[in-house]
């Protein structure tokens, strides 16, 4: 099995690079069985729409992951609530709308998403650590790729150990700055601590510099809005062994859009 993930979309810069490059990765290193992005701030730089879910599904993802931004556009919630491909962190507490994790099937092949959300640095929610043990307990000898949105380095590599040879693949997201430590941890699960970001990375992390350093500089409000140079698609291609669940490979994506 054969999965592209794809790290944070951040605005129209990066649904034009994911719209661009998925079919050129496609060509070029596919076929994938499935291709997964994560969506939180697909719309405007935070949250998510119905629209651009239509738009991001009309491109081949099969399923979209997210994050604290999820909840950003209230009129998104009913939608999170009645599409099982779009997830939201499972260790928000229960009664929480949408669901954290869904089982896609395609040509045969099904794969477990999973994602979570860390507590470093985050909203304080409930323990990513025992959540993910509790789903993985229904994951049924499926494949499983998690997405984990964290902002501690820390907190990702102990969970990523801990998971280690009981996930397919434990994929860092959140920051938009793509690490350089891909690998198989001992026990075959895919590691990477961050996936990036896919948009304009001539930017504050996919922000315009001048609305971003004005808050730097003055500690005052700034209304922050989504650059336009330097479009990038930051992503992952893993592949996996389906009889034992675990990966065999994985390889780091960094391509300007041109």
């Amino acid at each position: 099995m054969r999965i592209l993930f794809i790290a944070d979309i951040v605005g129209k810069p990066g649904r034009q690079a994911a719209a661009r490059l998925v079919p050129f990765l496609g060509r070029e290193k596919g076929p994938f069985d499935f291709v997964i992005a994560n969506c939180e701030n697909a719309a405007g730089g935070k949250g998510m729409t119905e629209k651009v879910m239509e738009e991001l599904f009309s491109m081949g993802i099969d399923a979209l992951t997210s994050g604290n931004h999820i909840w950003d556009k209230k009129e998104f919630i009913p939608v999170l609530e009645g599409e099982p491909r779009v997830i939201r962190p499972a260790n928000y507490p229960p009664g929480t709308p949408g669901q954290g994790h869904c089982i896609i099937e395609k040509k045969g092949r099904k794969l477990l998403v999973l994602n979570l959300q860390g507590r470093v640095f985050m909203p304080p929610i409930d323990c990513p650590f025992r959540k993910a043990e509790e789903i993985l307990e229904q994951a049924d000898s499926l494949p499983v790729l998690v997405d984990f949105h964290a902002e501690a380095t820390s907190e990702k590599r102990t969970l990523g150990l801990y998971l280690d040879g009981k996930v397919s693949a434990f994929l860092g997201t959140h920051t938009h700055v793509q690490t350089a430590d891909e690998e198989i941890l001992p026990e075959g699960t895919a590691y990477i601590s961050d996936v990036g970001m896919t948009g304009p990375h001539l930017s504050a992390i996919g922000m315009e510099l001048d609305s971003v350093l004005e808050k730097f500089l003055t500690g005052l409000p700034s209304r922050f809005q989504v650059a336009s140079e330097g479009i990038r698609m930051n992503a992952v291609i893993v592949d996996i062994d389906e009889e034992r669940c675990l990966a065999t490979g994985i390889e780091r994506i960094n391509l300007p859009m041109e």
